[in-house]
């Protein structure tokens, strides 16, 4: 990682990674993925799909059956094809339980998308940095901070995340020192700070703006434009933004491209802020991305997702859809 010049934490420490057992199976170990296995087809000539996931939300019913890791293990077969879209813990300490499964289907010969490191890689603000940092991919420098490390030393203006985080919970802007200590000092009364500690970001000024593209195995398959409502800096649909219809520039999709390359992502998004020069900023990547028909470029883009991914869209009999969701904040 590189060193930031708000504090000297270096930011490749760790402790034994809290944040992973806390939504995943202890002492689980890596399991390599094996290459896929022939499509297995049942009488009417169809490959299973299922999207692994907790939650039952409008992009996960759209993409495709929705199982949970345990009943994934039990359904799908060699040839079949799970996409893994576990997300963040609401708790944000951590990933939903699961990411063993992933592995499980892998070696089992189950054609995985999104797989485990891919989705830890995207979920961890930590192993973001490290994964675009390593691929050159332009990041706001990140520095970890926890309570099992010395107090690390912070010059303002700067943005303290969860480690593990969504929807833009618990990330507050310090635009000075004194914001800046009592930001610190509230951290220590999160549970999840005491869990998996927290990341300082170098803070990009904000245009009011960003852009979430979805990508798919190599192409920009979606994009939306996220203005912020008046008075909030930052851009989530959580917390008022509304999204615009975008054509996003050329710029901005190859460095969204190299960004989900260096995850190994399949389905993923990621968010760009603009630089101030003209380029752009790779600020968060999402394994669990929601989108909307909004999204779309042309192609509707669930109907773009699916081709990508190599899904047929019909179950396999004897798998049953679940219900669909209320809403996408995305």
């Amino acid at each position: 990682m590189q060193s930031a010049t708000f504090g000297t934490e270096d930011a490749t420490q760790e402790a034994d990674e809290p944040g992973l057992r806390s939504g995943d199976e202890a002492g689980s170990t890596s399991v390599p993925c094996l290459p896929s296995a022939p499509a297995r087809r049942d009488h009417c000539g169809m490959t299973a799909f299922a999207v692994v996931a907790h939650r039952v939300t409008p992009t996960n019913t759209r993409l495709g059956l929705v199982l949970t890791p345990a009943q994934a293990l039990v359904r799908l077969r060699p040839g079949d094809v799970a996409l893994g879209r576990l997300d963040v813990l609401e708790t944000l300490d951590g990933v939903e339980a699961g990411l063993w499964a992933l592995e499980r289907l892998s070696a089992a010969g189950v054609l995985v998308r999104n797989a485990r490191a891919t989705l830890v890689a995207a979920h961890d603000k930590l192993a973001t940095a490290r994964a675009l940092e390593a691929a050159g991919v332009p990041h706001p420098r990140t520095v970890h901070i926890a309570p099992w490390f010395p107090s690390p030393r912070l010059a303002a203006p700067l943005v303290l995340k969860p480690r593990f985080g969504s929807w833009g919970r618990d990330v507050v802007r310090c635009d000075d020192q004194l914001s800046l200590r009592r930001s610190l000092a509230a951290l220590a009364r999160r549970p999840w700070y005491e869990a998996t500690g927290a990341i300082a970001q170098e803070l990009i000024p904000s245009q009011g703006h960003d852009l979430r593209l979805v990508v798919a195995r190599g192409r920009v398959i979606g994009a939306v434009r996220r203005v912020a409502p008046q008075g909030e800096w930052r851009t989530n649909v959580a917390l008022g933004a509304r999204r615009e219809p975008v054509t996003p520039p050329r710029a901005a999709s190859e460095i969204a491209l190299a960004a989900a390359a260096a995850i190994d992502g399949d389905l993923v998004g990621v968010d760009l802020l603009p630089d101030g020069r003209g380029s752009w900023i790779v600020l968060e990547l999402n394994g669990a991305v929601d989108f909307t028909n909004a999204y779309s470029l042309g192609d509707d883009v669930y109907s773009a997702a699916v081709e990508r991914l190599g899904i047929v869209e019909e179950a396999a009999p004897g798998l049953s859809a679940e219900a669909a969701g209320l809403d996408v904040l995305a």
